[in-house]
């Protein structure tokens, strides 16, 4: 039976590709959502990948999807280091979770280096790129079997 991940992405990853490629790289959100359903469903993952700049949709987002996905990997962006309504929100739903960053967020700008996020998360993947995202469905695939 297939598990269901919500993948989010915040704000600015839609520019990806063209948005500091030396620090973001260059595959576009459009590839990496192509790259999660390649992968995802050789794991038996159905994903379900959005993007959105409003904090209050991805708060929503991740409320309702106690209900309707077994597990959460979440690219805040910015909101990962300011947001304590994204993080109450995945200690809510009460399920995986895990953190991804193209980047390396330890070792940029200091005010980059803390993650509200973090607090949820079952785990952490930063600055391996659009990889991160696969790795992050492998980790799933292996703690929703567990």
């Amino acid at each position: 039976m297939s598990k269901n991940i919500l993948i989010i992405n915040g704000p600015n990853l839609n520019m990806l590709g063209t948005r500091q490629p030396e620090v973001y790289g260059s595959d576009t959100l459009a590839d990496i959502e192509a790259m999660c359903s390649d992968h995802g469903q050789g794991l038996s993952l159905s994903i379900d990948f959005r993007q959105t700049n409003d904090e209050g949709e991805m708060v929503t987002w991740i409320q309702e999807s106690r209900a309707t996905h077994d597990a959460i990997i979440i690219n805040a962006a910015a909101y990962t280091h300011t947001s304590v309504a994204v993080l109450d929100a995945l200690l809510a739903v009460e399920m995986p979770v895990i953190e991804v960053h193209l980047s390396n967020i330890h070792q940029r700008e200091e005010f980059r280096q803390h993650s509200y996020v973090a607090k949820a998360a079952t785990g952490m993947i930063c600055g391996l790129g659009a990889q991160g995202y696969t790795l992050a469905l492998d980790a799933l695939a292996n703690c929703l079997d567990s």
